[in-house]
């Protein structure tokens, strides 16, 4: 190859993105659908003192709302945007918090820790 033939213009056959989601770099991140949505509005139903923080988006990540319980137990999955997870949140009379802003509550680390603990007793 010539040193110029660098700068040539060629044609080149175009490679079609995939659709259902967002293209980062050489990673390809899915969005929200519905099985993430009814995945949500199932967990909000069966547990109490449940609190959203929405997390915004990243590199490797759309939209996504994590869902903390009394307990600590979570969840996290995407969602269509901020607003949605918002509006989620007051439908289902959850407290809505940005998680950029406030960061994620103490209790869901206690509840991991306390998994962890449970793992590593039971030799898993």
């Amino acid at each position: 190859m010539a040193f110029l033939d660098r700068f040539r213009r060629r044609s080149r056959t175009r490679v079609s993105r995939p659709t259902g989601g967002l293209r980062t770099g050489s990673t390809t991140v899915r969005a929200a659908d519905k099985v993430d949505i009814a995945h949500l509005d199932a967990w909000v139903a069966e547990r109490r003192g449940v609190e959203g923080f929405v997390e915004p988006r990243t590199a490797v990540s759309e939209v996504t709302v994590l869902l903390v319980a009394h307990d600590g137990e979570w969840t996290r999955r995407r969602v269509p945007s901020a607003a949605w997870a918002h509006d989620f949140c007051n439908k289902h009379q959850v407290p809505s918090y940005d998680a950029a802003v406030v960061g994620i509550p103490q209790r869901m680390r206690d509840y991991n820790s306390r998994m962890k603990q449970q793992r590593r007793e039971q030799g898993l």
